[in-house]
C-alpha cells in the first residue's frame, strides 16, 4: 500500500473558500501546504458552465458584491479592472405577480398592485405593528417574522409562496436568525406614503450595484485566482472518500492518502460528519437540491428591461429567471455565428436550417426537497412552458441552446435545527483540527455569498495560524454592515508561471 503523503496544512475544495485560503497561505509564504478538489476545474458552485452553441450558464444566479477590501483587491488583481474586464450594472428586479412587475424588493412596492391587495397589505402591516408592540418574545420561525414584521397581505401575497419556491421548505420549518441584510423589513409609513404617491421605491439591498466578468462567466474569476498560485499545490480529479481524525487522514477515491496536522474543508458539513461517524447530526442539517436550466435563445432581448425576475405563483417552476446575457457581453454567442433553431417555445423543430443571431439567453433555477417534489423527466418542457406562461418568452421564440444541470446541494437550509447542530459539530470537528467552513461546510447562508465565502477560507487561516477571531462566521450580522471592509488586505505576490 502507498504510503500516506504528508502536509502542513491540507485545503479540501478549490471552491471560493479554499481559493480564499489558499490564497492567504501563498501570501504569507507558508510553504507545506495542498489544495485537493474532486471536480476538474476551480470554481465549485460558483463555476460556469459553456454549451456546445457557445452560451455560458453559471450554476445558479452570482453577482459581485463586497463587504471586503481583500476580497475586491483579489480579483482586481487576477481579473483586471476596468470596463475591458468587467460589465458594472445597476440592478433592475422585479417580482411577477398579478400579471404585472412588480419593483424588488416586494415588500416596499405594495403602491405597484392592485388596489385591493394594496388594501390587503397596509391592513396586515398596521395590525402587524400594533401586534408587534405587545408581543412576547423574539420570533421563533421565519414565518412568525413574516408576520410579525410584514403581517398576513404580505405574507400570503409573496413571502410565503415565494419563499416556499426558493427553499423547497415551508416557512414555519425555518429560523430567522439568518435574515440580516438578506430580506428587507418595512418602513410602515414610507410604505403607506409610497402607496399614496403611486411611488416606486427600489433601490434597498447590498447588491443595488454589482459587476459580473466581461467574458468568461462568474467561473472566469475563480479561474484567474487559481492561476496565481503555485499549479504543483493544487491537485484537481480528487474526491475524497474517508477521513480518520485520529490518524488525521483523509483517503481519496484514487486510493491516494494525505496526512495533515490541520485541514480546512469545504465538503458539504452533512457528508463530512457522516464520514466521520456522526449521521445523527448529519441528518438534522436540511439542504435543497436545484435543477439549473438555461435556454439560449435567436432574436433581440426580451420585452422587460431586467437583471432578473422573481416568480412567487405556481403558473412556473422557477422561483427565479435571469437575462443572463445582459450580465456579460461573452455569455452569448456572436450574432455571426449560425446556429440551427431546435425548438419554437415548446414545439421541436428538426430542420436542421442554420441562421445567424443576434442571441440572447435566460438562466432559471427550480428547487427541489422531499416537501417540493420536482419531475427531472419533464422539468425542462415545465420551464419553458412557464417561461411562456409568465411572459418571458413567446410560444413562437427560436430556442437554439437548452442546457441543464442539478445540484444535490443547492441553498444550505436554515432550518430551525440547524444552530443546535453548529454549535456542536463545528467546535467539536475544530478540536480534532478540522476546520468545515464555506457556503455548505459551515451551512450559513447569512454568510455564503462568493465574497463571504472567500473571507471565511481568509480567516480561517489565520485562526490556524494565529488564533485571530473568524469574524465572517461567528459574527454574520457585524459583517454585513460592511465593518470589516478594510479589516485584512490582500497584498499580491508575483503571479506563477
Amino acid at each position: 500500500m502507498e504510503l500516506s503523503k504528508e502536509v502542513d496544512i491540507l485545503i479540501i475544495g478549490s471552491g471560493p473558500t479554499g481559493l480564499g485560503a489558499a490564497t492567504r497561505l501563498h501570501q504569507l509564504n507558508h510553504e507545506n501546504w495542498l489544495m485537493i478538489d474532486a471536480l476538474d476545474k476551480p470554481g465549485g458552485l460558483a463555476a460556469t458552465d459553456v454549451t456546445p452553441e457557445g452560451f455560458l450558464f453559471d450554476i445558479g444566479g452570482h453577482v459581485i458584491f463586497s463587504h471586503y477590501k481583500y476580497f475586491d483587491d483579489l480579483l482586481d488583481h487576477a481579473l483586471g479592472t476596468g470596463t475591458e474586464n468587467w460589465a458594472f450594472h445597476e440592478r433592475i428586479s422585479y417580482v411577477y405577480t398579478k400579471g404585472r412587475y412588480i419593483p424588488y424588493p416586494f415588500q416596499n412596492n405594495i403602491s405597484q398592485l392592485p388596489v385591493e391587495d394594496q388594501i390587503e397589505c397596509i391592513t396586515g402591516l398596521i395590525e402587524a405593528q400594533l401586534e408587534s408592540a405587545t408581543a412576547c418574545g423574539k420570533p421563533k420561525t421565519f414565518d412568525e417574522w413574516i408576520l410579525r414584521v410584514m403581517g398576513k397581505g404580505i405574507a400570503n401575497i409573496f413571502m410565503r409562496p415565494y419563499n416556499f419556491k426558493v427553499w423547497a421548505t415551508p416557512t414555519t420549518l425555518m429560523q430567522c436568525k439568518w435574515l440580516g441584510e438578506r430580506v428587507a423589513t418595512v418602513d410602515v409609513n414610507r410604505a403607506i406614503k409610497n402607496v399614496l404617491l403611486k411611488k416606486a421605491d427600489a433601490g434597498w439591498g447590498p447588491n443595488a450595484t454589482f459587476r459580473f466578468p466581461q467574458q468568461g462567466g462568474t467561473g472566469a474569476i475563480w479561474k484567474a485566482v487559481a492561476s496565481l498560485l503555485p499549479k504543483e499545490k493544487i491537485k484537481f480529479s480528487s474526491k475524497v472518500i474517508a477521513l480518520n481524525l485520529h490518524k488525521k487522514e483523509v483517503r481519496l477515491e484514487s486510493g491516494e492518502s494525505f496526512r495533515y496536522n490541520k485541514l480546512l474543508s469545504t465538503m458539504p458539513l452533512d457528508y463530512t460528519l457522516k464520514l466521520v461517524g456522526k449521521p445523527e447530526l448529519a441528518d438534522q442539517l436540511k439542504h435543497n437540491k436545484t435543477h439549473i436550466i438555461g435556454i439560449g435563445l435567436r432574436g433581440h432581448q426580451p420585452r422587460v428591461h431586467a437583471n432578473w425576475i422573481y416568480y412567487p405563483e405556481d403558473n412556473c417552476p422557477s422561483y427565479r429567471a435571469t437575462i443572463f446575457s445582459k450580465y456579460g457581453e461573452g455569455n452569448a454567442p456572436p450574432a455571426d455565428r449560425l446556429l440551427p433553431t431546435i425548438q419554437m417555445g415548446i414545439t421541436p423543430v428538426n430542420d436542421n436550417i442554420v441562421a445567424p443571431g443576434p442571441y440572447w439567453s435566460i438562466m432559471v433555477e427550480v428547487s427541489e426537497s422531499e416537501h417540493k417534489p420536482v419531475n427531472k423527466d419533464t422539468i425542462v418542457y415545465d420551464t419553458i412552458l412557464g417561461a411562456i406562461n409568465v411572459g418571458l418568452m413567446e410560444s413562437e421564440d427560436e430556442i437554439v441552446s437548452i442546457h441543464y444541470r442539478k445540484e444535490n446541494h443547492g441553498y444550505p437550509i436554515p432550518h430551525i435545527d440547524r444552530d443546535g447542530v453548529l454549535e456542536v459539530a463545528l467546535p467539536w470537528l475544530k478540536d480534532h483540527s478540522v476546520w468545515s467552513r464555506g457556503r455548505f461546510g459551515s451551512y450559513k447562508y447569512e454568510v455564503a455569498n462568493q465574497d463571504h465565502s472567500l473571507m471565511i477560507g481568509v480567516e480561517a487561516i489565520n485562526n490556524m495560524l494565529y488564533e485571530e477571531e473568524e469574524v465572517s462566521l461567528c459574527r454574520p450580522d457585524y459583517v454585513n454592515k460592511g465593518s470589516v471592509k478594510n479589516k485584512i488586505i490582500y497584498e499580491p505576490k508575483m503571479k506563477q508561471e
